[in-house]
């Protein structure tokens, strides 16, 4: 089985019970609430095309839609992509999903308004080269967007990642100063936010999140 395959067969399983986690369900109003306020500050006035790489089930794109935006989320999990595709239709809002390579996103010659990538550079085994991608992606004067931290512990998800994961090159995420550092150099201006809304996560948490905004 290719890495690929094994990487998507992992996020297959952790599918079902993704949204159990306060801050990927977003089912909990206070949290559903500040990741909104946020996503309204940071993107430009809807109807704006945004890119969802590393989608996950969807809840971040749900939060796009219904405030306007059109928006088209990658994954490379199926089920990911499966569960994403029904949570918009159950609540009569747009969305494409694509099954594909966050790190290089299967929609061609699109461009995009803003891109949005929330805790996915610690799966990918290149960082670096995604992010020189992702800039190609969005429009002169586009947005990029990620949410990023320095974790206690690589993976999100409660369980144990892939076999070899300790070898990814940001496996246990990355700090602010230095995801800036590697960004600079291909935008005309970013900052970085700190997350330390306890709302936003569901729970106190002690290790780094923040948000980069970039513009190309």
């Amino acid at each position: 089985m290719s890495e690929a395959a094994v990487i998507s067969a992992y996020w297959d399983a952790a599918a079902p019970g993704f949204d159990d986690e306060p801050d990927h369900g977003l089912r909990d109003q206070k949290t559903r609430e500040a990741w909104s306020a946020l996503l309204d500050a940071w993107l430009p006035p809807a109807p704006a095309a945004v890119l969802d790489v590393g989608c996950g089930t969807g809840s971040l794109s749900a939060l796009l839609a219904e405030a306007g935006h059109r928006v088209t989320g990658v994954d490379l999990s199926p089920r990911m992509v499966e569960q994403a595709r029904a949570k918009l239709a159950a609540r009569d809002l747009p969305g494409r999903f694509l099954v594909g390579d966050a790190a290089a996103p299967p929609t061609g010659n699109e461009r995009f308004d803003v891109l949005l990538a929330r805790h996915l550079l610690w799966t990918l085994p290149d960082p670096p080269a995604a992010l020189r991608e992702w800039v190609t992606r969005v429009r002169p004067t586009g947005t990029l967007v990620l949410v990023e931290g320095r974790w206690r512990e690589a993976g999100q998800t409660g369980v144990p990642y892939v076999a070899g994961a300790e070898t990814l090159p940001w496996h246990q995420g990355i700090a602010a100063e230095d995801l800036a550092a590697v960004v600079r150099p291909l935008v005309t201006e970013l900052r970085t936010v700190p997350l330390d809304n306890a709302a936003l996560w569901g729970k106190h948490v002690t290790d780094e999140r923040f948000a980069l905004l970039a513009r190309t």
